[in-house]
């Protein structure tokens, strides 16, 4: 069995926002990618700071910068079930973690699978009306140290900035239960200001 700190199924805006910011903030990531995302299909002309860029180019940037911050991505490594276990989650795949087994222990689980989320009831997790997941502000679903982010949550009023935004809260809620105290992440700029 692998072990990982955050455990992110899904390689949507959702899931890869989550996973830059745990990566980047030091915590071992693992990315289970299956490229089943509709943001392919979008042309990103609402999205802040972006002019226009298509969905294809969206998630080529996102997933390098995912990369380059040393997440690790299983791309078209199928999540098959996740399990609650002593201090967090047991992921198993229908891939090879190394151990042969497909396995992967993970303190805190980031489910961004899209809509509609059946590894979230498989786990326990509520649903509610249109049988999205609930969450709380944190992103946090009714099983602790259990995330939804994206789709699952809202599928029909969901944009990419909400579901990033969405993967950066539940980021920073699993960020600040690390390090005792509630996280920031702002990057300095070459000026000495927050940017």
């Amino acid at each position: 069995m692998t072990e990982t700190d955050v455990a992110v199924i899904g390689g949507g805006p959702g899931g890869l926002s989550a996973a830059l910011f745990t990566a980047k903030n030091g915590l071992g990531t693992t990315v289970f990618d299956t490229d089943d995302t509709g943001v392919y299909a979008a042309k990103l002309r609402n999205y802040l700071g972006i002019e226009e860029m298509s969905g294809n180019e969206f998630i080529h940037t996102a997933r390098q910068q995912v990369d380059g911050h040393g997440a690790t991505r299983k791309q078209d490594e199928a999540v098959k079930d996740v399990e609650q276990v002593d201090e967090g989650f047991r992921v198993t795949t229908d891939g090879d973690d190394g151990d042969g087994d497909g396995e992967y222990h993970a303190t805190y689980v980031v489910l961004a699978t899209g809509y509609p989320c059946e590894l979230a009831k498989e786990l326990g997790c509520d649903v509610g009306r249109l049988d999205t997941v609930e969450i709380d502000a944190d992103s946090e679903t009714t099983v602790a140290n259990a995330y939804a982010v994206g789709e699952a949550t809202r599928v029909q009023k969901i944009q990419v900035a909400i579901s990033v935004g969405q993967g950066a809260t539940a980021a920073i809620d699993i960020l600040s239960a690390e390090y005792n105290e509630p996280f920031h992440d702002y990057d300095k700029s070459l000026h000495g200001g927050y940017g």
